[in-house]
């Protein structure tokens, strides 16, 4: 079994459709399709249900996926112990980061990186940390800047973490502003700007009204921590932000509550790192 097969069905199931596998590998879609074909052919058995007008996989194709990620991982690693350049910290580092990590934390690593690796070529790309873990499945990156939570699954490995501190606040003229110790049941009367629902920041602060009996009144999620900033500090509602973001064009509210998450920057298990995102990693658990 050559590994190009094994690519071509993985890009097939990653990308959706035979054209658009066939576009992310550079090759035609004839030859993706044989590719397939000589999968079904080792195997005696259909992977692709090719009767319904959406892609899927039959029963085997199901099967054989885990297998064939980690067969594809196992040549990558491979590849890299093999390599005379193993050694050498250069080359192609693909990341991911949340919009707040990028704006907030990663700068100054990648100063660092260029400055003293200058022979790295970057590619980054930005998006909420739920599609982060996402694309990290389908092996668009070696690492991923997230925020952590309960729910990330033991396909990922976690290279370094740290915590990042949560405020409640509100503009300085809303009414939230004016109360010497804001209660959660004050909160509760007025509209809360938060990130989308399937954020572990909006389940942290769903958990504390749920525990609570309090309703919560979200309005115009975004997961743009900068625009629900600039959405509270003119008063459209209160909000929990990272202490690192608090300003003058914020109240900080003494509501008896903590709010914290955890971010962190993660790796597929079982999948080698290379000597670039090795270097990033090592400047990252530098930060005091």
């Amino acid at each position: 079994m050559e590994t190009q097969t094994l690519a071509a069905f993985i890009a097939v199931v990653d990308e959706g459709s035979f054209s658009a596998a066939a576009d992310a590998l550079n090759l035609t879609q004839p030859a993706i399709s044989k590719r397939i074909a000589t999968l079904e052919q080792q195997f005696n058995a259909p992977i692709i249900d090719r009767s319904q007008r959406k892609l899927a996989l039959t029963d085997a194709g199901q099967r054989l996926l885990p297998h064939a990620r980690r067969i594809l991982d196992e040549f990558h690693n491979a590849r890299l112990a093999l390599s005379p350049a193993n050694d050498e910290v250069q080359g192609q580092l693909s990341l991911i980061a949340s919009h707040h990590i990028g704006l907030h934390h990663l700068p100054a690593w990648l100063r660092r990186l260029n400055r003293d690796y200058p022979d790295i070529h970057l590619g980054l790309q930005f998006m909420d940390s739920e599609s982060a873990f996402d694309r990290m499945r389908k092996r668009s990156a070696e690492l991923a800047f997230v925020t952590l939570n309960d729910a990330m699954d033991h396909s990922f490995e976690v290279h370094a973490r740290w915590d990042d501190p949560m405020a409640f606040v509100a503009g300085r003229d809303h009414p939230l502003a004016r109360l010497e110790h804001p209660t959660l049941a004050d909160l509760a009367g007025f509209s809360a700007l938060l990130p989308d629902p399937g954020t572990a920041t909006y389940r942290a602060i769903s958990r504390l009204f749920l525990e609570a009996d309090l309703a919560l009144r979200p309005e115009m999620p975004t997961n743009y921590l900068e625009t629900i900033k600039m959405m509270t500090s003119v008063g459209l509602g209160w909000s929990v932000l990272p202490r690192s973001m608090l300003d003058q064009s914020l109240t900080e509210l003494t509501v008896p509550a903590r709010v914290s998450r955890v971010l962190g920057a993660v790796g597929l298990r079982g999948r080698a790192l290379s000597p670039p995102a090795r270097a990033l990693l090592a400047i990252v658990n530098e930060r005091p």
